[in-house]
């Protein structure tokens, strides 16, 4: 199960809420909690989200990190419209509909660098930023943004590290911008054996169907034992096509699927 943590937006409200991550990986995250539970909140859902991938900084001009920016795109544009989205209908409510999704677009963004160690925080105001200055689209209530980080760049948030404590996680803006980071797995607590790609799908994979049943961390289905669809999962994998992602657990199966 991931930890909770706190945050504060640079130059907006703060708010405090649970952002959910995924943890670096150990044994003990392979087996999902019997007992779970997901119960809704009467937050907002992501019915039909729309992906819109960033990719922050010049390495992702260049090969390798072009070419598997190219692969995460086609990975987006494959899961948005599988049975792993028919999955997530599960978790619809009577005004709340969740189908399918779709990418947007996407960008490579070489006006600033992350360097060699970003905060949450700066990632918020630069998302705000971009957004602000159109660099960005206008977000709708059903945008999430993808952003990846290069390889060497550790994310912190709360005094934790990627790497050292997570692989990845998702958070939203004064409740109305969600995002998900994606640190490149220079790891191997967050790769388990996996190539960069495939470590990169299932985490991605965690995240998207985290953000589309509870995008404002805490208010949609959420488990206040265990977490969200993803954590009570992590780090168990399928194939869905030629993709490597995380299962994702069904309060009707009672079950990781």
């Amino acid at each position: 199960m991931a930890s909770n943590f706190t945050s504060s937006e640079t130059g907006l409200p703060s708010y405090d809420e649970p952002i959910r991550i995924v943890p670096v990986h150990s044994p003990s995250l392979e087996t999902a909690a019997p007992t779970a539970q997901l119960v809704y909140n009467n937050g907002p859902l992501l019915t039909a989200v729309e992906v819109y991938t960033v990719f922050w900084g010049s390495q992702w001009q260049q090969a390798p990190e072009s070419d598997l920016a190219q692969k995460l795109n086609s990975f987006f544009d494959y899961i948005l419209t599988s049975p792993l989205l028919d999955q997530m209908a599960e978790y619809s409510t009577v005004e709340q509909k969740i189908g399918r999704g779709s990418r947007s677009g996407t960008t490579t963004l070489t006006t600033s660098e992350p360097g060699s160690n970003v905060t949450d925080d700066q990632i918020q105001q630069f998302i705000t930023d971009a957004i602000a200055n159109s660099t960005l689209p206008q977000p709708t209530a059903n945008t999430l943004y993808f952003v990846y980080l290069p390889s060497g760049t550790t994310v912190t948030m709360s005094g934790d590290s990627s790497c050292s404590s997570f692989c990845g996680y998702h958070n939203a803006i004064n409740n109305k911008i969600y995002y998900a980071v994606m640190p490149y797995p220079d790891c191997a607590g967050c790769t388990n054996h996996l190539s960069a790609f495939d470590s990169l799908t299932s985490t991605s994979s965690h995240e998207l169907c985290e953000a589309i049943t509870d995008p404002i961390p805490g208010q949609g289905w959420y488990d206040q034992n265990n977490g969200e669809i993803g954590d009570i999962c992590a780090w168990q994998t399928r194939q869905e096509g030629n993709y490597t992602i995380q299962k994702e657990w069904s309060n009707n199966s009672n079950s990781c699927m």
